[in-house]
């Protein structure tokens, strides 16, 4: 398989209510929408790959979660939590040395929000 793009399809049951969190609650810069106007879908850029929030899902995706790498973790829950998005688990060190917390989408959709300290061997060539 030689792949030449990709990205995460989202299918909700309320998508006009999962597009405005991830555009105006994250906020996900937006790629592209398609689609008639009165029911588009939305592509997000996430990262290096992207996300696309659109309808046809009629129950929340189950066993999904996002795995996001932000600059500065305690500053994203902080600001998210005062949002109102639900922190499921607040932030600390994980065994493997990342920072993570887990945040929730209005599906329940996990957010796994990772920061890469700077002594972690991720930052550093181990050469």
């Amino acid at each position: 398989m030689d792949v030449l793009s990709s990205r995460v399809l989202l299918r909700t049951a309320d998508p006009v209510r999962s597009q405005a969190f991830y555009r105006d609650v994250l906020g996900l810069a937006v790629y592209r929408e398609f689609g008639p106007p009165e029911h588009p879908g939305v592509v997000f850029f996430l990262g290096n790959g992207l996300l696309e929030v659109s309808g046809g899902g009629s129950t929340p995706p189950r066993g999904l979660a996002l795995w996001v790498q932000v600059r500065d973790l305690a500053a994203e829950v902080a600001r998210l939590a005062e949002a109102g998005v639900p922190v499921v688990e607040e932030p600390r060190r994980q065994p493997w040395g990342l920072l993570e917390a887990v945040l929730a989408d209005p599906d329940g959709v996990q957010l796994v929000l990772v920061e890469v300290p700077a002594d972690h061997p991720l930052r550093r060539d181990q050469r």
